[in-house]
């Protein structure tokens, strides 16, 4: 039996899988992270990627949820509001006299409250999950401003604030890397190798043909709302520790920044598509070019344009990228 024909089926695969969207962002960011290394003065430097590693782990942590969310057809805009009424509550309670290792998985366990809200509304009343996080969005930033005002709880343990700042052992890693990285693996494994994430991407492709196969869509999409606002409300913790201050505006408009680097992580809005090596590209990808421009003495709007430009890119180019494979394919075929 001749090996020609599996070798090139092996070859083909191997084609495929490097001209994904994920393999392209994966790919601009290496370059983009060489290049800024040489031509951005401190940006290589040791200190300045323990900074990335800390501005990137809140919206690495939302984005691992808002991943699966949106491959299942569905939005969750409240994450960034989640983190400030999580952090307010947090004041509250330590102002209460209550201890931090109290608060700490109160606020976790609240953040899941506020995720089962959004929850039940679309879930269990129908409604449209764009509608019903906008209006949580409001709703639990309103609330964060109930709790404390425009003050801000600052007194945080040194023990605590310090372990969130500083770095394993004696080197240059953050402590914060660890459990990121831990949880970014469960997720992945989640998603790509449990009949969780296939039912996530049938949900999402078709969620009529996904009920019929036995997959509990409403159910599934419940819990994926839980978890995202649990993982809101661990971020809510290390805004605040990290900044040792909690405060009613901790997160504000983090909701987009999040989006725009699941979008532009390759996954679709339409669901169905996308995977999670991508977005965790796209994270890294867009904070250090944030990183470079701030070490480049750009102002602050201009970050804000380039987070909006990346969220439009992020829409619009692997649609467009589909409609050019798909002219091609079309092509070959009546070439054949």
């Amino acid at each position: 039996m001749s090996t020609e024909a599996p070798a090139r089926r092996r070859d083909s695969a191997l084609l495929r899988a490097a001209t994904t969207w994920d393999a392209a962002i994966i790919g601009v960011t290496l370059v983009f992270l060489v290049v800024a290394a040489q031509t951005v003065e401190h940006f290589g430097t040791a200190r300045n990627a323990g900074y990335i590693i800390l501005d990137l782990a809140p919206i690495l942590l939302l984005a691992l949820a808002m991943t699966l969310i949106v491959t299942t057809g569905e939005i969750d805009l409240s994450v960034a509001s989640t983190v400030g009424l999580t952090s307010a509550a947090m004041g509250v309670m330590w102002n209460a006299g209550m201890t931090l290792e109290a608060i700490m998985p109160l606020a976790v366990l609240l953040g899941a409250v506020l995720g089962a809200v959004n929850g039940l509304f679309i879930t269990g009343f129908g409604l449209p999950s764009l509608a019903v996080t906008i209006g949580t969005l409001a709703l639990y930033r309103g609330l964060a401003y109930v709790l404390l005002g425009d003050t801000a709880v600052a007194d945080w343990p040194r023990l605590f604030t310090g372990w969130t700042l500083g770095n394993i052992g004696e080197g240059a890693v953050p402590n914060v890397l660890a459990p990121m990285a831990v949880l970014a693996i469960v997720f992945g494994l989640v998603l790509h190798a449990t009949p969780i994430g296939r039912s996530v991407y049938a949900a999402g492709a078709n969620p009529i043909a996904a009920a019929y196969t036995g997959i509990a869509v409403g159910r599934l999409k419940f819990w994926l709302y839980v978890t995202s606002g649990a993982m809101a409300g661990l971020v809510g913790v290390l805004w605040t520790l990290r900044y040792s201050s909690a405060r009613a505006d901790n997160a504000y408009g983090l909701e987009l920044t999040v989006i725009a680097v699941v979008l532009l992580g390759g996954v679709s809005i339409f669901g169905g598509k996308g995977a999670l090596p991508g977005v965790l590209a796209a994270v890294v990808l867009l904070v250090s070019l944030q990183n470079a421009l701030r070490l480049a003495h750009v102002s602050t709007e201009a970050l804000t344009v380039v987070t909006g430009s990346l969220l439009i890119a992020a829409v619009l180019a692997p649609n467009a990228a589909s409609a050019v494979r798909g002219a091609l394919h079309r092509r070959r075929r009546r070439t054949a």
